[in-house]
């Protein structure tokens, strides 16, 4: 059970969605999903950095060359809201959707009628913001997310 701060950053994410049109709790729920999994995804890219930067070894990033945008510590600080919508709807979303082109994968299936509902710029900002002050304690899941 999620109790205390988590509990109360996470109440206020959902209350952001609720407020911001999105009621139905399927659809916030799909919606947080992914982009608790874009945060996620960034997360373990850094931690395999920070790795591969200490062991003095090559690294191969999940995010390459000009999709490195896509990471939510990156889209986050975009110039403007409207900037980040942009690239989340047309490059961030598209992205998480293929990350596996195995169309047999369980992956594939499920994210192959995904469809970004968030409707306003300034919504998804809030949300992104609300998002990255969670503290998930990814210890467990470093590194699983790229597979």
């Amino acid at each position: 059970m999620i109790t205390g701060e988590l509990k109360n950053r996470i109440d206020k994410i959902w209350e952001t969605f609720w407020t911001g049109g999105i009621t139905n709790p399927l659809d916030v729920i799909e919606q947080f999903t992914y982009l608790l999994f874009i945060k996620q995804l960034d997360d373990a890219e850094t931690t395999k950095e920070n790795e591969a930067n200490f062991l003095g070894v090559p690294f191969e990033p999940m995010f390459p060359g000009d999709c490195q945008k896509y990471r939510l510590s990156k889209f986050k600080n975009l110039g403007s809201a409207d900037e980040m919508y942009d690239l989340v709807l047309n490059g961030v979303f598209p992205f998480i959707k293929n990350l596996h082109q195995d169309e047999d994968s369980a992956y594939s299936k499920y994210m192959g009628d995904a469809i970004f509902k968030i409707p306003t710029a300034a919504m998804l900002t809030e949300i992104v913001d609300g998002i990255d002050q969670l503290e998930l304690g990814n210890e467990d899941t470093k590194g699983d997310l790229s597979r």
